[in-house]
């Protein structure tokens, strides 16, 4: 699968020394004459130079020129004169210094040393781009040949090798000068001693490895987690995001302290890191996974998932699953990777299927890894699915669809839609699993596009499986049962997030909520209608309580293309991706809420094969009665459904809630801001203010007696981000870029 090397901890890069030979190259005459229209000079009576073509394109040239602007152009100037301890990129002292030497020389020391903050950071034809562009300036002219690792022939071309000296090295030495620099001294950072792991689409770097006695995870260890570790997306298999510790309580909360940072990638960041053996797994943006030492943060190792042609992956991941002695990540091009846990060295990767995505990490179920797709917007042949695959060597198993087909049941809820012109039901969030009875169970998202009138059906074309809780026998990917929350959902109000699984008096129940705010309460056996509770204002839905069903008031049933519609909420929620948590000692659902409404009109768009979008315009405003709070965070009792205590400020939520046996609560909002509540009446208990919006799915696990509490903070993360940011601009003044884990511990005596 991948082949390893080992990369060098301790050479150093004299550059001094190549410049001593350079000294001795051969004259420059002529260099101005090299080069795209002669730019260097203009003749007189003696005949031009042969203009010998240099080791680059011109294509590359022009793209380096942008290339060389975002990442070299601060420091080496835009005229490449340099400053500092940044050299010339340009004129006689660089000909002078690299005239003789090949150019494979010069990229290698830019690909290996640059930019200085983030050394071998970008994509290897960034870095022959901007190099090729280095050449431009220099007036080399451009060949046909494109620059790569393997391009022979000098920086100038023409230019004979330097000679070699035999001078022997006299280094220096206060009191007497020498020839060159000491032996083992550095003019650029040495390489971080590694082993490397490649593949064709990653590479791993493995510092230290974890040790031979880490504790492998049976399928017993993860249906019954022990208290000390987090080894799923939300704690448990039922999804609780719930930590039985109780080292840190609501008498020494205030007293927490920062145990580490532990700086991540750029990018949309929603994390919820994995804990097992004293080894915190964190899914990083653009799809980088790392291993660190989960009490003081040193680093073991770090998996990179590349683009086929070799740059950095977007997108976000926002949890792993643990299983054995593998790691599994659900890339953002939709494959399923497995990872050693001790190296992360690849161990098997598959393909689920081509122009989808992932966006959460699978559940284990059984030796099963059990995953939902996303990316389900276009219309194709195939529609939004789940999968299972073998945990040891990734076969696939089954593969259950969240869309019904024509002839199926279900297949006449789209009306006379064809199969190929049913989009959506994406699997949004990570999934819950019931030992016991076998279950997996899951929320799907809307049909697409978000208006019935846009998908050219109607308000009485419910789109099953779209808007649901579905249950899947875990064997076979059979759904036992399913129920669809919102029949023809059309304003992007997902139902897509967290199911929580609870035994309530004896009975088995799953709850689940969404953006409209509604809690529901399901028996997880069968799927039967117990209850729901309407957590905030909603006006869009119509509601029988005894039975649960649901449809849109009159006017939005009448909507056309076009259509300008009020709804409450909006797509920030009511309740979004920020997951609920529960609490046994007070058998009680603490819910993080947003409080906005929206305008929504639904827009034309072609339903045709390839085709596909959201098709939605929105704008949104503050929600009635709510005095610019747009935060809620509140419990609720699980028996009867009521709301035992709410806090609401004007910062929006965008952290889950982490209950713990302690009697705390902890939330983190888009202010910055990381705070503790009792969790028996919502009184606050402690704040720290962190370097920006507090995001993700904060846990809590032990090493070595010491309980921890991690969050991270970090941009973007759909409706819940974007409506703060249009809603509260006083409050948008956190510079935006990388994100951090932050990792607290109660103070030491």
């Amino acid at each position: 699968m991948d082949r390893a090397r080992r990369a060098p901890g301790g050479a150093a890069i004299t550059l001094a020394l190549l410049l001593m030979a350079l000294l001795a190259a051969a004259p420059t005459d002529g260099l101005a004459q090299q080069g795209r229209g002669g730019r260097g000079g203009r003749g007189g009576a003696a005949p031009a130079p042969q203009v010998i073509p240099g080791p680059y394109t011109q294509a590359q040239a022009d793209g380096g020129a942008q290339l060389y602007t975002q990442n070299c152009q601060r420091c080496h100037q835009p005229d490449m004169g340099g400053t500092s301890e940044a050299p010339p990129l340009a004129g006689a002292a660089f000909r002078l210094k690299w005239a003789a030497t090949p150019v494979s020389d010069l990229l290698g020391l830019v690909s290996e040393t640059m930019p200085p903050a983030r050394p071998g950071s970008l994509a290897a034809d960034v870095y022959q781009q901007i190099v090729a562009h280095i050449l431009d300036r220099n007036n080399v002219a451009a060949g046909q040949v494109a620059l790569s690792s393997t391009s022979a022939g000098m920086v100038i071309p023409g230019t004979a090798p330097a000679a070699a000296t035999a001078t022997a090295l006299v280094p220096p030495i206060p009191g007497r000068l020498g020839t060159g620099p000491s032996p083992g001294s550095y003019a650029a950072p040495p390489e971080t001693p590694a082993t490397v792991y490649e593949t064709p689409r990653s590479i791993t770097r493995t510092f230290r490895p974890v040790g031979d006695d880490f504790a492998r995870v049976s399928q017993a260890v993860l249906d019954n987690p022990p208290a000390e570790d987090w080894l799923h997306f939300r704690g448990n298999p039922q999804s609780w995001g719930y930590s039985p510790l109780t080292q840190i309580n609501r008498e020494n909360v205030g007293s927490l302290q920062l145990a580490f940072v532990w700086p991540m990638e750029e990018g949309e960041s929603q994390q919820s890191p994995l804990v097992r053996d004293g080894v915190m797994f964190l899914a990083n943006p653009q799809q980088v996974v790392q291993a660190i030492n989960a009490a003081d943060g040193t680093p073991l190792w770090e998996y990179r998932r590349l683009e086929v042609d070799g740059q950095p992956m977007g997108g976000q991941t926002r949890s792993l699953a643990i299983w054995e002695d593998l790691l599994y990540i659900a890339t953002g091009d939709a494959y399923m990777v497995a990872l050693d846990v001790h190296t992360g060295r690849v161990r098997w990767e598959t393909l689920i299927e081509e122009g989808y995505s992932d966006a959460t990490g699978p559940v284990i179920a059984d030796g099963k890894v059990i995953n939902g797709i996303t990316g389900c917007t276009r219309f194709r042949e195939t529609a939004c699915f789940v999968t299972a695959h073998d945990a040891r060597t990734g076969e696939e198993l089954w593969r259950t669809l969240t869309v019904a087909r024509p002839g199926e049941p279900g297949g006449d809820t789209w009306g006379d839609m064809p199969w190929g012109l049913r989009a959506g039901g994406d699997v949004w969030m990570g999934l819950s699993y019931d030992p016991q009875l076998g279950l997996t169970y899951f929320g799907t998202a809307q049909a697409k596009p978000w208006n019935f009138a846009s998908r050219q059906m109607t308000a009485q074309d419910s789109a099953l499986y779209t808007s649901s809780t579905l249950a899947l026998d875990i064997d076979t990917g059979e759904i036992r049962w399913h129920f669809q929350h919102i029949p023809a959902e059309s304003f992007d109000m997902d139902e897509a997030y967290e199911r929580v699984l609870i035994d309530v008096a004896g009975q088995p129940v799953v709850f689940s909520a969404g953006k409209t705010g509604i809690l529901w309460k399901n028996d997880r056996r069968d799927g039967r209608f117990l209850g729901l509770k309407e957590m905030v204002h909603q006006d869009i839905l119509t509601i029988d309580y005894e039975t649960g069903a649901v449809q849109y008031r009159r006017d939005l049933q009448e909507m056309r293309i076009g259509d300008w519609a009020s709804v409450c909420p909006g797509t920030g929620g009511g309740k979004s991706w920020a997951a609920m948590g529960y609490s046994p000692e007070t058998a009680s659902l603490i819910v993080p809420m947003h409080q906005s409404c929206m305008d929504m009109a639904g827009l034309e768009t072609p339903i045709e094969p390839g085709a596909g979008s959201s098709a939605g315009s929105r704008y949104w405003k503050e929600m009635p009665g709510t005095n610019g709070l747009f935060g809620k965070l509140a419990a609720y009792r699980v028996d009867t459904m009521e709301e035992v205590w709410s806090v609401e400020q004007r910062e929006g939520f965008l952290t889950a809630a982490l209950p713990t046996a302690g009697g705390v609560v902890f939330a983190g909002d888009y202010n910055r801001y990381f705070r503790a509540w009792d969790v028996r009446n919502g009184n606050q208990l402690w704040e720290t203010r962190l370097n920006g919006p507090v995001m993700g799915f904060p846990i809590s696990y032990e090493v070595d007696g010491v309980q921890y509490v991690a969050v991270a903070t970090g941009w973007g993360g759909g409706s819940i981000w974007r409506v703060p940011s249009f809603l509260t601009p006083d409050l948008n003044t956190t510079p935006t870029g990388g994100g951090s884990l932050f990792v607290f511990r109660v103070n030491r005596p």
